[in-house]
């Protein structure tokens, strides 16, 4: 019999293949308790109706100081208090102070920034990929996906070049926690993250510059600012929405081109189809698999089962993503699928501030490999690769392929 309180979302067989569990949660269990590494137990959603109605709806908070006195228990909080340096954010709160955080910083991170970019994203890829062409061979995360999006982030805040290199250590740690001695590992540097951003923010006070992170510390909205928490965890969102996903969003996206032939072709063929070519991307192998947490601020029934006041939710994106009742032939890959509806960017009010410059970004970066290496393949066998340990981020460790036949 199926239990799905069994499944582990951070086990490795798990990550590696979790759409047939998926598949079976959304058909005989679409609300249920699943493990969440060694931390502890907590709900997670899997229907695509549902997963909108969690993201959406009012009943849920993000805020984990409401999260608190709503009555959220046991072990559960201790995500709470491993995440607390960082959890003044857009992602972890709820109007009015969420309403007031993103008026900021929409009003610096606009569609004309975005589109100022595509010169800068453009010749970043072409010279990693012709740095690439003299081997005949690369990593796709390591020597292209990753520097990539983080040579772009850094330089939209104004980080120094030589700092640059701390970033992919500080935010992995962060991120690819999944329980025990890991826990302690992000704490660690998350506090090291927080401290080298209070020596940039202290920086950019005393010298401004043309960057983004300039424009937050001018930006006013009704009168009010943003005081250092909040540009501090500004500027960790900013780089995990600018860069983690991202880099999750090309790996994952190559590879799931590379495993389907008749598409890859369908695609280089016909490169119109690329804006349409990243949206199925995102909703057949989403870089971000589970919504960050959300917890009930009273009774909630979903799908006929009640989720007690104070339990932790999880969203399931990837899940909802792959639901066919929402999408036709879910589980197949169709490069110029319309309408596609997925919520790879979530929905509401915490739709992803970022989304604009990710898709600007992976347009540009399929683009361009396809362009370069349209003989590329796969240097290993596919249950040779490993995923990494975030079950909130889903994406590859490393990405090897032979770029020549």
């Amino acid at each position: 019999m199926f239990d799905p309180s069994e499944i582990n979302l951070a086990d490795p067989e798990f990550r590696c293949d979790p759409y047939p569990a998926y598949g079976r949660m959304r058909d005989e269990a679409p609300l249920c308790r699943v493990r969440f590494g060694r931390l502890f137990r907590s709900w997670l959603v899997t229907r695509y109706q549902d997963v909108v109605t969690t993201l959406k709806d009012e009943r849920f908070t993000k805020d984990p100081q409401t999260a608190k006195r709503s009555g959220a228990r046991g072990t559960e909080m201790r995500l709470l208090r491993i995440t607390a340096p960082i959890s003044r954010n857009l992602l972890t709160l709820d109007p009015p102070d969420h309403t007031r955080l993103r008026a900021l910083v929409q009003k610096v991170f606009t569609a004309s920034l975005v589109e100022s970019l595509r010169a800068r994203v453009e010749s970043v890829a072409e010279e990693l990929l012709h740095r690439a062409s003299a081997s005949g061979h690369m990593d796709v995360i390591r020597d292209y996906a990753l520097p990539l999006t983080l040579t772009v982030i850094t330089e939209i805040l104004g980080v120094p070049f030589p700092d640059r290199k701390h970033f992919q250590r500080w935010t992995n740690a962060v991120i690819d926690v999944s329980g025990g001695p890991q826990s302690v590992w992000a704490a660690i540097n998350g506090l090291l993250f927080l401290r080298y951003n209070r020596r940039l923010i202290r920086s950019r006070r005393e010298k401004p510059a043309g960057d983004l992170l300039t424009s937050l510390i001018a930006a006013e909205e009704s009168g009010q600012k943003l005081d250092e928490r909040e540009l501090l965890n500004m500027v960790f969102i900013l780089i995990i929405a600018g860069y983690e996903t991202t880099v999750n969003l090309i790996g994952n996206g190559t590879l799931t081109l590379l495993e389907h032939p008749a598409e890859l072709a369908r695609l280089t063929a016909d490169p119109s189809l690329m804006p349409s070519a990243v949206e199925e991307l995102l909703r057949y192998e989403s870089p971000v698999e589970l919504a960050t947490p959300r917890w009930t601020l009273c009774d909630v029934a979903l799908g006929g089962i009640t989720i007690p006041k104070g339990s932790m939710v999880w969203a399931g994106i990837a899940s909802a993503n792959r639901d066919p009742q929402a999408f036709e032939r879910a589980d197949i890959l169709d490069l110029g699928r319309q309408p596609n509806r997925h919520l790879a960017f979530g929905q509401g009010i915490h739709y992803c501030v970022g989304a604009p410059l990710a898709r600007l970004e992976a347009q540009i970066a399929f683009s361009a490999l396809l362009r370069h290496f349209p003989d590329m393949r796969l240097a290993q066998p596919r249950k040779a690769l490993r995923w990494r340990s975030s079950p909130v981020l889903r994406g590859l460790q490393a990405l090897p392929v032979i770029l020549r036949a």
